[in-house]
């Protein structure tokens, strides 16, 4: 890449093109080539880069001393460095800008900038309140049960309404590999479920869920029966249905108070499930780095990481309703940049053929040990309606955990919902064996029994509110007369 800036021409114009905002040249002198790597990945474009400097830039600190170059791309480098002095110096047009040389591809095809990059910036996120005071009683079921959490909000789910009932069912369209067997989908069913039935209580009507599993095209349906009774003990989650929230924001690393913990393993036990509770330090410590690996085979392997990055929404992006909004990763601007970076399947391609890519997940490890506890919900058996229940104990244990003042985060490592060899084959031909050995691992942990499947892990935490609200699609888009 050529950068151009006259400044003799523009005395006042911003350094980079105004790509790193106001940061000052005494800012970068003292840093290290670490230290800086935020902020280039601010001014270059992450689409331009090339594949191997793409690959090269996470492994900069670990397995590199610095940003290796071809001594070829230094040479033309300063040839053009040459070029751009000599006009100068002439006097000739030079204007500020960009292009890109490229030894390999575009030698002898310059060509006009397109202009400058622009920088991701974090959004102000835009308001979207779920209406509860709808008139029909059916409607507000429905409008609780799309509040339900779901893997990358996913909202793996049809729900039709009749005068009488609510049901619930997957939708094989909306799977994914990690989603394995339906597992993660049940889960999300069982948590619109249990929505459903409190939305139901503060309506005046008591509730019985029935779970079948019809068929292939109907995996799973939860059938939400309403009577006329009522249900305080329900009905008094109803606020929390809507305040409910997915938090990714650090932790402050308090220590979870045990009675808060153990009030959070009772809200399981009232669901017919199990949480196991992590508040050890090292026992965190240890389930980060499991965690963490897991994140690393998911970038690595090149379906999980499609898939992962499909989930993503950028500002701009259509289909906001669905998905992960990237300002809800409470990612600085550097990290944004590396992480757009990281989109590039050839990218974290080149890691994998270098066996590298261990700062892949960095992230997730600081995250996880910036916890005060990691809660995982277990449940008996491993029918899709066990998940089912396992998805109404979650949501009833992150509703509780947020009526503590608490701050909540869903972790599923790409082992999760695997349960055979063959599964873990399917996750990951290469790192099926590296899954599975995690997967013990974190098993161990927890204690997991044999009769036990594993629901969900939530990062409890103390930590500054989210900034942006997940969306749903609307009501109208899920019932059916």
């Amino acid at each position: 890449m050529v950068d151009v800036e006259r400044f003799d021409l523009e005395p006042t114009r911003p350094a980079f093109h105004g790509l790193l905002g106001d940061v000052a040249a005494d800012t970068m002198a003292g840093l290290s080539t670490v230290e800086k790597l935020p902020y280039l990945l601010q001014v270059f474009d992450p689409d331009r880069v090339s594949t191997r400097m793409g690959g090269s830039l996470p492994e900069v600190g670990r397995t590199l001393s610095g940003w290796p170059q071809l001594i070829g791309d230094v040479t033309v480098g300063a040839a053009t460095v040459l070029e751009a002095i000599r006009r100068i110096g002439l006097d000739e047009p030079l204007a500020s800008g960009r292009t890109q040389i490229d030894v390999g591809d575009l030698l002898g095809e310059l060509a006009e900038p397109a202009g400058a990059a622009q920088p991701v910036t974090v959004e102000e996120p835009a308001t979207s309140a779920v209406s509860t005071g709808l008139g029909e009683v059916i409607d507000a079921v429905v409008a609780a049960a799309i509040r339900a959490p779901s893997g990358g909000n996913s909202q793996p789910w049809q729900i039709e309404a009749t005068t009488e009932n609510v049901t619930v069912s997957i939708d094989p369209a909306r799977t994914s590999t990690m989603d394995v067997g339906f597992r993660g989908s049940a889960v999300a069913v069982g948590a619109a479920a249990f929505n459903a039935r409190i939305a139901a209580a503060v309506n005046g009507f008591s509730t019985e869920v029935t779970y079948t599993e019809p068929g292939t095209q109907r995996p799973l349906e939860a059938v939400v029966q309403l009577r006329p009774g009522g249900d305080h003990d329900l009905a008094r989650w109803h606020p929390a249905v809507f305040d409910r929230e997915t938090n990714r924001n650090h932790g402050t690393g308090a220590t979870l108070a045990p009675e808060i913990a153990e009030s959070l393993a009772r809200v399981a036990r009232q669901h017919g499930a199990r949480l196991h509770v992590m508040v050890d330090r090292d026992e965190i410590t240890r389930t980060a780095r499991v965690f963490a690996d897991a994140d690393q085979t998911r970038y690595l392997t090149p379906t999980l990481h499609e898939e992962m990055i499909s989930e993503l929404r950028w500002p701009g992006d259509e289909d906001k309703d669905f998905g992960i909004d990237v300002r809800s990763l409470a990612l600085g601007p550097g990290d944004l940049a590396a992480l757009n970076l990281l989109r590039r399947g050839d990218v974290v391609a080149k890691l994998d053929d270098w066996d590298a890519g261990t700062v892949l997940g960095d992230d997730t490890f600081n995250r996880m040990v910036s916890s005060s506890g990691v809660a995982t919900v277990l449940t008996t058996g491993t029918t899709l309606s066990d998940f089912a229940r396992g998805g109404a104990a979650v949501a009833a244990v992150w509703m509780a955990a947020q009526e503590f003042g608490l701050t909540v985060q869903p972790v599923s490592p790409p082992f999760l919902y695997a349960l055979t060899d063959t599964e873990f084959g399917e996750l990951s031909s290469k790192y099926a064996d590296e899954l599975l050995r995690l997967q013990g691992t974190f098993n161990a942990l927890t204690g997991k029994r044999s009769d036990e499947s594993m629901v969900l892990s939530l990062r409890i935490s103390m930590a500054a509110p989210a900034s942006v609200p997940s969306r749903r699609s609307t009501v109208f888009e899920v019932t059916a007369g």
